[in-house]
């Protein structure tokens, strides 16, 4: 089952039109990897610090963070 964060992270990208591709290569990630990780797959050490940097960057990139 996946953990909370990625659900925030899902809402926040369907909110701001962040798809998994740009999540994956701001990461540096596969977008299947992404995937794995949003949909509780995967549970590495640090993702969510990861994944929600990774967010906030592209939102400041977007002029929406």
């Amino acid at each position: 089952m996946p953990e909370k964060w990625t659900g925030d992270i899902t809402a926040i990208m369907h909110i701001h039109r962040i798809t998994g591709m740009q999540l994956a290569k701001e990461l540096g990630y596969t977008k299947e990897y992404v995937s794995m990780v949003l949909n509780g797959k995967r549970s590495p050490a640090g993702a969510e610090q990861k994944f929600r940097e990774a967010i906030n960057r592209i939102l400041q990139e977007k002029g929406q963070g």
